[in-house]
């Protein structure tokens, strides 16, 4: 295994055959979820292949969010408040007491690194020492000033230049080569978040990218091993999570999400941040149609002369004010994309998720400007879910229940004292921090 400084915690995987229970928690810019999920061991699925268990949401809290700005925290109290709503209602419903929790973020600019080395095998066939030996070599170079490793994820192996080995163990050859993926954040932004967590009184199991969460709860294998793009739309940040062969080998963020959207309809129609949110949720539209010029919609205004008044207007104005947004959200994605040399996964397959992906007509926005193969992505495979939480808005909280069943996939083994310090390891968290890891 590779052996890296900075590191998120370290999530052990759930044993294929034994049940437990999972509390997750989706710390975003707009909302605050909280499930504790009972997993049970699952035979084989042709749909959902690589999952282990099957889920069973037994508790849910939901608060909407303070004190996050673009993904990250602001305000450190408020945020604490938020969390402790969340998970209060979370326990309350499974009527369990939790300890830990999985959490997600999408703030800190996330980024992505690809690493590769080889090495000379020291037998004639490959061994697990090789296979540690060539990760510990891929990255050699993988920790950078201010940013800390989320996930450190293997994307293939070649034997003697011969490429796409799944599994090299036992082959016979000369020379191992290794391709690593790995997701990056700048690491104040996951200590502050992992903070307001442990204000709460929870220990982090692990921190998980927001794309990365999304596509383990969106995608089927097939997906995934052929090459897609995960782009989750979130209120203050659309991250971008790509796959392919089977594993996660992009990732990116930009700050602009659905709460831009919201302000240029405050600001377009003077009206509040709340109005303007129902209008988007209620008439929101990135297409135009022949009845929008008829069909009027009722604005709260909150002008100085005739404050609090109703005006009319017509449904085509809203769409003229959302679809521009739309557009450039779309186009830095695609430009991103472009830069990181993966414009080609664009001629496969696009699946989008997050609240703002629930916009009438955004599918048919992002086939002109993404792909012409697009679908909004719900999440699979997890029973209990309430209608309200079976759409995109809720991909990447159900995948945090799916981490579990693929942390072993991660390829780090952090030092003694690796962890990302928050200012709350004291005597009482180190103690039981060792009797989990004891027993």
């Amino acid at each position: 295994m590779s052996r890296y400084t900075d590191l998120t915690p370290r999530m052990k995987p759930v044993s294929p055959r034994r049940s437990s229970i999972v509390s997750v928690l989706d710390v975003g810019t707009s909302k605050v979820v909280c499930l504790i999920a009972r997993l049970e061991p699952a035979g084989d699925s042709d749909l959902l292949r690589g999952r282990t268990h099957r889920a069973q949401i037994i508790g849910i809290g939901h608060q909407r969010s303070r004190g996050l700005k673009a993904g990250a925290v602001v305000d450190l109290d408020a945020a604490e408040q938020s969390i402790r709503q969340a998970v209060d209602a979370a326990e309350r419903m499974a009527r369990v007491e939790i300890r830990s929790v999985i959490v997600s973020t999408t703030g800190g600019r996330l980024g992505s690194r690809s690493l590769s080395a080889e090495v000379g095998l020291r037998g004639e066939s490959v061994s697990s020492g090789d296979i540690n030996r060539a990760f510990g070599a891929a990255s050699v170079n993988a920790v950078m000033p201010q940013r800390t490793i989320l996930h450190a994820l293997e994307t293939g192996f070649s034997l003697d230049g011969a490429r796409g080995i799944r599994d090299p163990q036992g082959m016979i050859g000369r020379k191992l080569g290794v391709d690593m993926h790995v997701v990056t954040s700048d690491e104040y932004a996951v200590r502050n978040l992992m903070l307001a967590v442990e204000r709460c009184h929870l220990e982090v199991e692990a921190v998980v990218a927001g794309p990365y969460a999304a596509g383990l709860s969106v995608l089927v294998d097939d997906e995934a091993e052929m090459g897609v793009a995960v782009v989750d739309f979130g209120a203050g940040t659309t991250s971008v999570g790509v796959f392919h062969g089977g594993a996660l080998v992009h990732t990116d963020a930009v700050a602009v999400g659905g709460n831009h959207i919201t302000m240029d309809i405050a600001r377009g129609f003077t009206t509040t941040l709340s109005h303007a949110e129902r209008l988007k949720t209620l008439y929101g539209s990135t297409i135009a149609s022949a009845s929008d010029d008829r069909e009027t919609i009722a604005v709260e205004s909150v002008d100085d002369e005739d404050r609090n008044a109703v005006h009319h207007v017509p449904k085509s104005h809203l769409v003229r004010v959302i679809k521009p947004r739309v557009e450039e959200i779309l186009e830095f994605v695609r430009d991103r994309l472009n830069a990181a040399g993966l414009g080609g996964v664009m001629n496969r397959r696009i699946v989008l998720t997050g609240g703002t992906a629930q916009l009438l007509g955004m599918p048919d926005l992002a086939r002109r400007i993404l792909s012409k193969q697009v679908r909004v992505g719900r999440p699979l495979g997890v029973q209990g879910l309430p209608d309200a939480m079976k759409g995109p808005a809720f991909a990447a909280t159900i995948g945090l229940l799916v981490y579990p069943q693929v942390a072993g996939l991660e390829r780090f083994e952090p030092v003694e004292g690796s962890y990302l310090a928050t200012g709350t390891d004291g005597y009482l968290h180190r103690m039981g921090r060792w009797l989990k890891e004891s027993f």
